[in-house]
């Protein structure tokens, strides 16, 4: 895999993690900007966490 293929890779996980996050009332577009820090980890702390209002 070449570098453009990861980066595009990272950029769609960060996508998919924004809509996730709006999809549990959370901020898509603070999500996406933390999914492009930490990617993978990103998406399973949406999954996981839940959310004490």
């Amino acid at each position: 895999m070449n570098n453009s293929e990861f980066t595009v890779g990272w950029g769609t996980l960060a996508l998919i993690n924004a809509g996730l996050a709006q999809g549990k009332n959370r901020s898509g577009l603070h999500w996406f900007l933390i999914s492009l820090l930490i990617g993978p980890l990103a998406t399973l702390f949406i999954v996981v966490w839940d959310r004490k209002d």
